[in-house]
């Protein structure tokens, strides 16, 4: 059973950072990519940035500069450095991955981590 477990959220002020983590694992599986979406109130769930095991990596324009993600493959874990933290980026993060387990891809989300940001 994969399992991925989040940590790293909580409270910062508006300027501050916070780093978020998720590791994977509970099978023998590869990582084809992972990613952290974000769901704040009221809102739909968006794709905030995403790594691929190759490296390349893609975030959305409003936090291009200020998040960054990289993972440790060995570890299979992906991590969330984000810098700059503005009120809007107060949300419930989820981190997604594609494993594949055999031949067969599938896709797993963790529970969710809360960040706010307070002015």
């Amino acid at each position: 059973q994969v399992q991925l477990v989040e940590s790293g959220g909580g409270s910062v002020q508006a300027g501050g950072s916070l780093t978020l983590s998720c590791a994977a694992s509970g099978s023998t599986f590869t990582v084809q990519f992972m990613a952290w979406y974000r769901q704040a109130p009221g809102k739909q769930r968006e794709l905030v940035a995403h790594i691929t095991n190759g490296g390349s990596t893609y975030f959305i324009d409003s936090v291009k500069g200020r998040f960054t993600i990289s993972m440790d493959n060995a570890k299979k874990t992906v991590y969330l450095h984000m810098n700059s933290l503005k009120l809007e980026d107060t949300a419930v993060y989820y981190c997604n991955a594609v494993l594949l387990i055999g031949p067969l891809g599938n896709t797993y989300w963790g529970q969710g981590t809360q960040v706010s940001v307070s002015s």
